[in-house]
């Protein structure tokens, strides 16, 4: 696994990188576990855009992903080690014994031929899903749940891991990669290990067109805009703004925006 590098035959190629995809085993997914992805262009259901710099971009098929690694006991042998466009991370064919297949977020180091088990008693190996009260303190994880049965919601995308601290009877308190430390509840699954593709924040796209394919629309400065549209717009020449940086509606940059209060009592320690 690492990057490829090319050439300057042209701007576009001079600081281009793109992953060299050494680790993927098989460009075809499993049909059986595709499903269509209906794109939104950042728009809601009145058709206004709600998230800027969305739309168009190459289509896809969305690869429906075992989250919950339920399938408690029933060992289960890597297939593939695939590509999914729809995330940062590769993902894993499994092949149960019982002749189910399913897609796992592949933790780095996990090979073709391996066999991974998940549920109560399962050996602290990677690749393994068990819950966090039964995993030794100092364990690397992913793909951790908030609550149980819900399915994985915490350290998905590449490269990421985080790491148990500290249990009592009830809870466990995770360190996330953020550095924010976090309190779950010890009957929550995780799976032991590091994320995949652990080079992706290396990437350089090298040329505005490869961010297109992704469905990334251009994101334009706010000093480059006219006055009615942006509180730092207008000026003669390059004016750099005259005021904090804010967002179009006049919402300084850098405040807290956290509104759940509910769930401030889990977090013990915030990552800034």
């Amino acid at each position: 696994m690492g990057l490829k590098k090319f050439n300057p035959t042209s701007p576009g190629r001079r600081f281009q990188t793109v992953s060299d995809f050494a680790d993927i085993t098989t460009t075809e997914p499993c049909k059986a576990l595709l499903k269509p992805l209906k794109k939104t262009g950042g728009r809601n259901n009145a058709g206004r855009v709600t998230a800027w710099h969305r739309g168009s971009g190459n289509y896809r098929a969305y690869r429906i992903i075992d989250f919950k690694r339920d399938k408690n006991g029933i060992p289960a042998k890597v297939a593939t080690i695939e590509y999914d466009p729809n995330r940062s991370s590769r993902i894993a064919l499994l092949h149960y014994k019982d002749g189910e297949k399913r897609y796992i977020i592949a933790p780095a180091g996990l090979n073709v031929g391996d066999e991974v088990v998940s549920g109560k008693g399962a050996e602290i190996k990677t690749g393994n899903a068990l819950p966090l009260a039964e995993m030794p303190l100092g364990t690397f994880i992913h793909n951790i749940e908030l609550r149980p049965g819900q399915g994985a919601k915490l350290v998905r995308s590449a490269g990421t891991s985080a790491q148990l601290i500290a249990k009592d009877e009830k809870n466990v308190q995770i360190k996330l990669s953020s550095g924010e430390v976090r309190l779950i509840p010890a009957e929550c699954m995780a799976t032991i290990g590091q994320v995949s593709n652990f080079e992706h924040e290396n990437i350089s796209y090298g040329k505005a067109g490869r961010r297109r394919w992704l469905g990334i629309r251009p994101h334009v400065r706010g000093v480059a805009m006219n006055p009615i549209d942006h509180p730092l717009g207008g000026g003669e020449g390059k004016a750099s703004g005259g005021r904090p940086a804010c967002t179009p509606w006049g919402k300084p940059e850098g405040i807290k925006t956290r509104q759940n209060k509910r769930t401030d009592r889990f977090i013990i320690k915030r990552r800034k």
